[in-house]
């Protein structure tokens, strides 16, 4: 099985495009494929030696102060809004649920990134409320409104699986170490997670391509250029702090299934396709991530 799950992100993604339409259909059931990889993740780690690293601080400020700084400085320049708002929610667009899947395949410390997982979905959930408001396509929605909305979601797939394991770790351990041993089904978990997301995305492509393909493949670029930036910035900052896999994935690997439903509910629809762009290529590097790890160790 090993030697076959570094093809398996490449797989989903292309069944993801020829099954689109079918995809987009099944994509509801994704929330609850997340919630089942992070009970998977957090019943292998002890939820209460959760840790803070000064590594969160710098890729915090990274989302939370160039994703407003990139954007006011291109709606001065006068660039088209929907590509000011993709820069934004390119970088703004909070961790990755699965994370600890792939980071952890590849080495990363499982408790840090575990923490981070939380702490920056909390953040960027307590930010985005108060830019959507300033400059949203809803501008009559309160930061509170905003906010309770983003953070139910938010907490429904994150918080909750938290306090879950938590629970089992407390009063259940034996139901906590059984799930615990299966920790290796949640990146076929993912991958299924991945396939409905990227035939969702790519359906979105297609329905709202027709007469905007010029702009489309504008924030194509833009995608591209942040995933190369957000995932080598993120190594580095990480080597400063003794883990290059962890920094890398947590500021590169991003949860996109919630930064489109942000930029569909809050922004220009057609910002989403900068998300949608990015779950592709981010899925690229990481099975070639993997590849390349599978190779060394075998």
């Amino acid at each position: 099985m090993q030697k076959i799950r570094s093809y398996i992100l490449p797989i989903a993604i292309v069944l993801g495009l020829l099954l689109h339409e079918y995809c987009a259909i099944f994509s509801v059931v994704v929330p609850y494929l997340i919630f089942l990889i992070l009970l998977l993740t957090f019943s292998a780690v002890d939820v209460r030696k959760l840790k803070f690293s000064p590594m969160f601080v710098w890729i915090l400020l990274f989302q939370i102060v160039v994703s407003i700084g990139l954007y006011a400085l291109l709606k001065a320049l006068d660039v088209s809004p929907v590509i000011a708002e993709g820069v934004m929610m390119a970088a703004l667009c909070p961790v990755a649920s699965s994370v600890a899947v792939v980071s952890c395949m590849l080495g990363a410390d499982r408790t840090t990134v575990t923490s981070f997982t939380i702490i920056g979905n909390l953040v960027v959930s307590i930010a985005a409320p108060a830019y959507f408001t300033l400059i949203g396509v809803h501008p009559e929605m309160t930061f509170m409104a905003s906010f309770l909305s983003i953070l139910k979601r938010v907490g429904l797939v994150i918080g909750l699986p938290f306090f879950v394991a938590l629970a089992l770790q407390l009063w259940l351990p034996k139901v906590n170490g059984l799930l615990s041993r299966y920790k290796g089904l949640s990146f076929y978990l993912w991958s299924v997670a991945l396939l409905f997301t990227i035939g969702q995305t790519i359906d979105f492509i297609f329905l709202h391509g027709a007469g905007n393909w010029h702009l489309i493949l504008w924030l194509g670029v833009v995608s591209l250029l942040f995933c190369v930036t957000q995932f080598a910035l993120g190594k580095w900052i990480g080597s400063k702090y003794g883990d290059v896999i962890a920094g890398g994935q947590l500021l590169g690997q991003k949860n996109t299934a919630m930064g489109i439903w942000m930029a569909n509910h809050y922004l220009h629809p057609l910002t989403s396709v900068v998300l949608a762009f990015y779950a592709v290529f981010q899925n690229l590097f990481n099975s070639w991530q993997i590849w390349r790890h599978d190779k060394k160790v075998a």
